[in-house]
């Protein structure tokens, strides 16, 4: 039987995770995520690395950026 590390197991498990509630709040097409992509770790705070999936962690980076470009640009006095 191949070994699984335990780590790898636990961050897969649904029942330790939640919904990013930054993406689900920024993003229009969260609903339409695979469910996977939707769900950062429990015991993390809900920032790109917290996501399960490599998807959920680009989009996330990608909403991140997208709301620091839309920002006024700092202007020198």
């Amino acid at each position: 039987m191949e070994h699984i590390d335990r780590n790898v197991v636990y961050r897969f498990n649904t029942r330790s995770s939640r919904p990013c509630e930054f993406c689900r709040e920024l993003d229009p097409q969260f609903p339409q995520r695979r469910p996977l992509d939707q769900m950062v770790a429990t015991s993390r705070k809900a920032n790109a690395s917290a996501h399960l999936t490599e998807d959920g962690y680009v989009r996330h980076r990608m909403l991140e950026l997208r709301r620091i470009a839309s920002r006024a640009p700092l202007t020198a006095a």
